[in-house]
C-alpha cells in the first residue's frame, strides 16, 4: 500500500513536471519519533493524472481513529513543548504586557454611545453604553458570563434606531455559525427573540425598530455542522416578539446557490440596499427595495457582476458607491436610482495614485480612507468631490473608524502602528480636530524600536514593499532571529498593527518583518489579481524574495529565519516551506489551506476558487498541484523545524487540511528537525478565540521557535532592556 502511494506521488510528480528527488539533508541530529499515522489506498483521477490521498481518512474528524490520532500528536507536541526552558518566561511576560486596557471604536446610535472595553485579561471584550461621552458608562453585555471559559464570543452587533434594543451574534467555540439574541437596553435583560442558523451575516434594523433584517443558511444535520458546504443563503426579516418560524422570507435565489447576501437599510429608512457577493470574488451585485411602498419588490440595480459596488450612503434616490469599475484603486460614485444608466452615474471622487479602501458619509461630507504603500491616508470631500482637507494621522500606521450618520457632526477613529497601542480619537468635521478619547498605556518604551519599509524586487521584477521592526541599533550580521509574515490573497491588506505578541517577540531580539504581497488589496484590483488563480505562484515567489532579501542584506540568514501566516497565510507557508526549505529555519502555517485539490468540498471552501480556482478545472488543476503543500512534500525532504497550528472547530479551513499535512510533512521529513501540529480544543478559525487561549498560543509559539532557531539565553530573556 505505501509503495503504490509512492508509485503514484513519482507519476504524479512527473506529470506536473517536479522531481521526486529527496535534497541531502545535513549529517548530524537524531531522526524524530512520530506516532505511526496509517494510509489507506485512496487514489482520485483528475484530468487524466492520478493522486494518491492515503491519509483521506483524516476528513473523518468525527471517528475514533481521528481522535486517537489527534491525542496522540497532540501528546507528542505538548510534550515537546513542556520541555522548552524559555516557554514558561515567555507565557509571564506576555500575560503582563497583555494586562492593559483596549477599546473599540465608539459609535452612536438612538441617542447613546456604545463601545466595547477590555481590561487587560479578560477572555472577551465587554459592551457598554453611555448617553454622554461625560457620561458614566453602563455594562450592557459581558460575554464573559455566557461561558465559564471564554469561548463564547461577541460576533456582531446592532442597535435598534430608537435606542431601545439591541440584536446581538453569539459564536460559540471559534465557530462561523451565530446565534442572535435581542437585549432590551434599558433593563440590560435578554428577550425571548433567538436566531439560529446564521454564517456571514450582519443584522440591519427596521426604521421602526420593529424588527430586523439577517442571512441565514437552512439547518444543516448535526454530522454536516462543521465540514458540510454552505449553499443557498437567504434574507430573512424577523419581526420582534415572534418565532422564528414566523420570519418573513424577504429575498432568496434558488437558481443561484453561490449567492451570498448582506441586507442593510438606509439612515432615512427608506431603502432595504441587499448587497450580494459569490464566494470571495470582488465583485458583487446591488439589489434594493423601497419599503415606503407597500407589496414592492426587490429591484436589481447592479447585476452585472462586473465590479466592486460598496454602498456608502443615499440621499433619497440617489446611491452613492466607492467601486473599482474602470477604477482598479477605486473611485465614488453617485447613481440615480431612477436613471441607473452607467452613462448617467456621476462621478464624485476621481480613482488616484493611493488605493480607496472605503468611504462614510458624516456630516453632510464624504470621509474617505486610503491605503498609500499599505499606510493610511484619510481626507474629507464634500457631496459634490471637492476636496475639503486631509485628515492628519500621528503616523505611518493603520486608522480606521470614522463611522456615523450623515446629521453627525463628529466621528471616531482608531490608530495604532507596530509601536503604537490602538489610541482612540474624536474627530471634529466641522473643525477637523483630532483629540484623543482613550489612549492605552502598556509597559514597554516605544522609541526602543524602529519601523523601516523596504523595497525588494520578486522573481518577475515585481517590486514588493515590506515591513521592518526591530529594536534601535540592529546590527546587520545575519545573525538575528526574523520571524517573516505574509497573507497574500482575497484583495485583503496587511498594514501596520500594534500586536503584544509581537512585542514579545522584539524583546526577546527578534525582527519581526511584514511583507504586502501580491494577492492583497494594497495597490488595488491589479495587485490582487496578480496574485489569483494561475497567477498565484507570485504571492509564493514574493514571499520566497522577502526573505532573499533579509538574507542578502543579513538580516538574518537561513537557520535564524522563521515564517509564519494564518489561513490563506497558512497555505503561504505551506507552500514557501515546501518549495524552498533550504530558506528557513522554522515554519509555523496555522489553519492553513493545505489540500488545494479538495477545498472546495467543505463548508465555504468553494468560496475560495475565485482566488484559487478550481482543480474541477483542468488549467487550474495543472497550477494547483504544483504548489498544493500536502502534494508537494518529497520523501526524504529536508523540512525546517514546523508547527502546525489548527483547532477542532474551525469550519472555515477545516482541520482536516492540517492533519493531512502534518501526516504527509512527518514521513516525508527526512532531517531531525521536528514536524509537530498543536490541536486546540473548543476553538475556531481564530475569531473570538480568548485571551487565554491566545497567550498560550503564542508562548508556545515563540518558545518552540527559542529551541528552533537556537536563540541563546540573552535572546529569550524577555523584558531585558
Amino acid at each position: 500500500m505505501q509503495l503504490r502511494s509512492a508509485t503514484l506521488a513519482l507519476t504524479l510528480l512527473a506529470a506536473i513536471g517536479g522531481s521526486a528527488i529527496a535534497q541531502t539533508c545535513p549529517a548530524g541530529g537524531q531522526p524524530f519519533s512520530y506516532p505511526l499515522t496509517k494510509k489507506v489506498d485512496q487514489q482520485d483521477t483528475y484530468h487524466g493524472t492520478m493522486v494518491a490521498d492515503p491519509y483521506r481518512w483524516l476528513e473523518d474528524g468525527n471517528s475514533a481513529d481521528t481522535k486517537a490520532w489527534i491525542e496522540e500528536q497532540n501528546k507528542l507536541t505538548y510534550g515537546y513543548l513542556n520541555q522548552i526552558p524559555a516557554r514558561e518566561q515567555i507565557k509571564q511576560r506576555l500575560t503582563k504586557l497583555w494586562n492593559f486596557e483596549r477599546y473599540s471604536v465608539p459609535f452612536k446610535e438612538g441617542g447613546r454611545y456604545f463601545y466595547s472595553r477590555n481590561d487587560g485579561l479578560q477572555n472577551q471584550s465587554v459592551l457598554y453604553t453611555m448617553k454622554s461621552l461625560n457620561d458614566t458608562p453602563r455594562l450592557l453585555l459581558d460575554p464573559n458570563t455566557l461561558a465559564a471559559d471564554g469561548t463564547v464570543a461577541l460576533a456582531g452587533l446592532a442597535v435598534s434606531p430608537n435606542g431601545k434594543y439591541l440584536a446581538y451574534s453569539t459564536a460559540a467555540s471559534g465557530s462561523d455559525w451565530n446565534e442572535i439574541k435581542v437585549r432590551d437596553i434599558d433593563t440590560g435583560k435578554d428577550v425571548a427573540d433567538h436566531i439560529k442558523w446564521v454564517k456571514f451575516s450582519n443584522t440591519a434594523w427596521a426604521h421602526d425598530g420593529s424588527g430586523f433584517y439577517y442571512s441565514r443558511y437552512d439547518e444543516p444535520t448535526e454530522a454536516q455542522r462543521l465540514s458540510g458546504v454552505n449553499y443557498f443563503q437567504k434574507v430573512y426579516f424577523h419581526k420582534l416578539g415572534t418565532e422564528q418560524s414566523k420570519d418573513v422570507l424577504v429575498y432568496d435565489r434558488p437558481d443561484q446557490k453561490e449567492w451570498g447576501f448582506g441586507a442593510n437599510v438606509t439612515d432615512d429608512g427608506r431603502y432595504l440596499v441587499i448587497t450580494s457577493s459569490q464566494g470571495t470574488e470582488t465583485r458583487n451585485r446591488v439589489f434594493y427595495k423601497d419599503l415606503k411602498q407597500k407589496d414592492a419588490k426587490v429591484t436589481g440595480l447592479l447585476e452585472g457582476f462586473d465590479a466592486s459596488y460598496e454602498f456608502i450612503d443615499n440621499d433619497g434616490p440617489v446611491f452613492y458607491f466607492v467601486t473599482d469599475k474602470n477604477a482598479p484603486k477605486s473611485r465614488i460614485i453617485a447613481i440615480d436610482t431612477r436613471k441607473p444608466a452607467p452613462d448617467q452615474w456621476k462621478e464624485i471622487v476621481p480613482e488616484s495614485s493611493a488605493t480607496l479602501t472605503g468611504a462614510n458619509m458624516v456630516n453632510n461630507q464624504l470621509v474617505a480612507k486610503y491605503l498609500t504603500d499599505a499606510h493610511s491616508a484619510v481626507k474629507v470631500f464634500d457631496l459634490k468631490g471637492k476636496p475639503v482637507r486631509d485628515v492628519t494621522l500621528p503616523g505611518l500606521g493603520s486608522a480606521a473608524g470614522f463611522g456615523g450618520k450623515r446629521s453627525d457632526s463628529e466621528t471616531f477613529f482608531s490608530y495604532t502602528s507596530f509601536t503604537t497601542p490602538t489610541t482612540i480619537y474624536r474627530y471634529d468635521l466641522k473643525t477637523g480636530a483630532s483629540s484623543i478619547y482613550r489612549q492605552p498605556k502598556v509597559e514597554f518604551d516605544p522609541n526602543a524600536y524602529e519601523t523601516r519599509q523596504e523595497f525588494f524586487t520578486s522573481k518577475d521584477g515585481t517590486k514588493v514593499p515590506m515591513f521592518i521592526v526591530a529594536k534601535k541599533g540592529l546590527k546587520l550580521d545575519g545573525s538575528n532571529p526574523t520571524y517573516l509574515y505574509g497573507y497574500g490573497g482575497f484583495n485583503i491588506s496587511l498594514t501596520p498593527t500594534f500586536s503584544v505578541a509581537n512585542l514579545a517577540w522584539l524583546e526577546m531580539g527578534g525582527v519581526y518583518v511584514m511583507a504586502n504581497l501580491r494577492g492583497g488589496g494594497e495597490y488595488g484590483e491589479a495587485w490582487h489579481k496578480a496574485g489569483t488563480k494561475l497567477q498565484k505562484q507570485n504571492v509564493f515567489d514574493d514571499f520566497i524574495g522577502a526573505a532573499e532579501w533579509l538574507i542578502a542584506n543579513k538580516v538574518t540568514s537561513p537557520s535564524k529565519l522563521s515564517i509564519g501566516g494564518g489561513s490563506n497565510g497558512g497555505l503561504l507557508v505551506g507552500a514557501a516551506m515546501t518549495q524552498r526549505p533550504e530558506l528557513f529555519g522554522a515554519a509555523l502555517p496555522a489553519v492553513g489551506v493545505m489540500d488545494m485539490l479538495r477545498f472546495h468540498k467543505f463548508t465555504i471552501g468553494w468560496a475560495w476558487t475565485s482566488d484559487y480556482g478550481s482543480a474541477d478545472n483542468a488549467d487550474e488543476f495543472k497550477a494547483l498541484v504544483k504548489y498544493s503543500p500536502l502534494h508537494n512534500i518529497k520523501a526524504g525532504g529536508c523540512y525546517p523545524a514546523t508547527m502546525i497550528t489548527t483547532a477542532d472547530h474551525d469550519d472555515r479551513v477545516v482541520p482536516a487540511h492540517s492533519f493531512k499535512f502534518a501526516a504527509a510533512a512527518q514521513a516525508g521529513q527526512g532531517g531531525a528537525a521536528p514536524i509537530l501540529i498543536r490541536i486546540e480544543t473548543k476553538a475556531g478559525h481564530g475569531a473570538g478565540k480568548p485571551t487565554s487561549k491566545q497567550i498560550d498560543e503564542v508562548a508556545d509559539r515563540w518558545g518552540f521557535l527559542t529551541r528552533a532557531l537556537n536563540m541563546t539565553p540573552a535572546n529569550t530573556a524577555t523584558g531585558a532592556p
